[in-house]
């Protein structure tokens, strides 16, 4: 009998398969004591142990290069937190071992985490991921991770770490179901690059038998348990239209009456631009640089370096924009050398800009180095900052811009309430802003973007976020200026057409998201955007505005 469950759709795209689980937990290592002679042998199995961990995560990385690169060595730098380590030898001096000093160690780190408000709380998912890595070797049984098979399936877990989505492989793994997480969580966005169709938060995921044939639309976060032949030929045949629909679709963004609506992608570095290049990107709306102070947290990257890696994407655009956000640091991407450890809140505490400002050399460095990377190059720089609250943080970048000698356009990231609500304001220094849903609704609906249980929350359809957006697209409008929007918001089609209805005047996402929207945008006028706009904002309930949204294109 088929029935129909619900989670959040987070990676396009239908998958019709048997349910594969992810493989259980590393169990938990006896608590015994060890002779005060095996100390040091014990200590030494530990540090080995977590060097071979850090060193698969980092070659895990270059293997998928990208946004997921940066996400993996974020996370072998966490095997080595020296604090870890201390505190992990300590336990062995008095007795514990190897295994059971790393998983107490772990977690006596993780309550302090969770202790900290859970603002770190896709932190503690990573942090276990690499507690089980470590425990798994010491003991010398396999890492529980993606199932072995030799047919095609769709993989069920708790929640996916980083490790195990980047090295997915398409050609088995039709889809994913995950209990937790959320449309911002790293294995949505990892998904998304990977263009496999996936549905989070979906609570009782991991009660869903071994085998069982289930389908899964990655659009609406519908799953179809026992699907009937009449619902597969349904989901394939939308399936196959919407593959149709994309390969029809090229060129420039626009909404089918000729208004320009320019698609931009989302990188993370030199290894995401051929997938946004072969999407059509006219160029990139959010280029994270933190990919490259994450190779060393102890120091940042030389001027000589920075000029390479940033001139290896604005070459792959020539004529085009290139948007680039200085160096984002802080809460739950720290390094060493910037970021203070003994915040109660980091969310809440310096990041972003401020830890720009706290670090001007930093700033100067970055910014010089993409003076550097644009010289004698015909590409549109344009330099953002994030986290920029109000008008002084808006003077502050445009100045140290102006300093560094940087011929480009100074913009800032809306990511703060207060931002959109004194966009205007901010536009007097200013000559774009970018707005980063992900961090906008976490922030203006306290609710932590990598928490599953809150992920209602951070749904961009949500009223009070789409009028932030239109703020914030008004202000510029009347300062005669851009307003983009680079957040996952831009990648949901339907919702892409809302966001070009109030008022925004580019879009960016991940490449595999490009042809969806283009596609999308097509079929409609800019006046159709603009009724479904208003027919959202109008609703009560993200849910609501979706079909309200729906509800006026589809001419209901």
């Amino acid at each position: 009998m088929e029935t129909t469950l619900r989670g959040v759709g987070v990676s396009h795209g239908v998958a019709i398969g048997e349910v594969r689980h992810m493989g259980t937990a590393v169990l938990e290592p006896p608590a015994k004591q060890i002779p005060a002679e095996d100390a040091e042998r014990e200590q030494g199995r530990a540090r080995k142990a977590v060097e071979a961990v850090a060193a698969d995560l980092m070659a895990r990385g270059n293997l998928a290069g990208g946004e997921a690169q940066a996400v993996l060595e974020a996370q072998a730098m966490m095997a080595q937190d020296p604090e870890l380590m201390a505190d992990v030898e300590r336990r062995i001096a008095v007795g514990s071992t190897a295994e059971r000093a790393v998983y107490d160690a772990f977690a006596a780190y993780r309550a302090l985490l969770a202790g900290a408000g859970e603002y770190l709380a896709g932190r503690v998912a990573d942090l276990d991921d690499v507690r089980n890595r470590i425990v798994a070797r010491l003991l010398g049984v396999p890492m529980p991770g993606v199932p072995d098979s030799d047919e095609p399936y769709v993989l069920i877990a708790r929640d996916l770490a980083p490790a195990d989505t980047a090295l997915l492989d398409p050609a088995l793994v039709l889809g994913f179901v995950t209990e937790e997480g959320g449309p911002t969580s790293h294995s949505a966005i990892l998904a998304r690059a990977l263009g496999v169709p996936a549905v989070v938060a979906l609570p009782g995921a991991g009660e869903l038998t071994e085998g069982t044939v289930i389908a899964v639309d990655g659009s609406t976060g519908e799953i179809f348990v026992n699907p009937g032949e009449d619902r597969k030929a349904k989901l394939t045949a939308e399936a196959e239209a919407r593959k149709a629909a994309l390969a029809a679709a090229t060129g420039p963004g626009a909404t089918s009456d000729g208004h320009k609506v320019p698609l931009l992608a989302n990188v993370g570095g030199p290894a995401d631009v051929p997938a946004a290049v072969e999407a059509g990107a006219e160029g990139v709306g959010l280029f994270r640089t933190e990919f490259l102070f994450l190779d060393d947290s102890k120091q940042a990257p030389s001027e000589e370096k920075q000029v390479s890696a940033y001139r290896q994407v604005l070459e792959a655009f020539p004529e085009g924009r290139v948007v680039v956000r200085v160096l984002d640091a802080g809460a739950d991407k720290p390094l060493d050398f910037l970021t203070p450890t003994d915040e109660p809140n980091p969310a809440l505490g310096v990041r972003g800009l401020r830890t720009l400002l706290d670090h001007p050399e930093v700033l100067r460095t970055q910014l010089t180095a993409l003076a550097k990377a644009a010289e004698g190059l015909p590409v549109y720089l344009e330099v953002m900052a994030p986290m920029v609250a109000d008008r002084t943080d808006a003077k502050s970048f445009a100045d140290a811009c102006r300093e560094a000698g940087l011929k480009a356009k100074f913009g800032a990231m809306v990511e703060i309430p207060s931002a959109a609500l004194r966009a205007r304001s901010i536009l007097q220094e200013v000559e774009f802003l970018s707005l980063g849903t992900n961090d906008l609704a976490q922030y203006t609906f306290a609710a932590d973007r990598q928490v599953g249980a809150v992920s209602r929350l951070q749904d961009p359809w949500q009223p009070a976020l789409l009028d932030l957006v239109a703020l914030a697209a008004e202000a510029a409008k009347a300062e005669g200026k851009s307003c983009g929007v680079c957040g996952e918001a831009a990648s949901d089609p339907l919702l892409a057409c809302v966001l070009t209805g109030l008022g925004v005047t580019s879009l960016s996402m991940g490449a595999a998201s490009l042809p969806y929207v283009r596609a999308t945008l097509a079929k409609y006028t800019l006046a159709q955007c603009e009724r479904a706009a208003a027919a959202a904002r109008a609703a009560d309930t993200a849910e609501d505005a979706r079909s309200a949204a729906q509800a006026v294109l589809s001419g209901e």
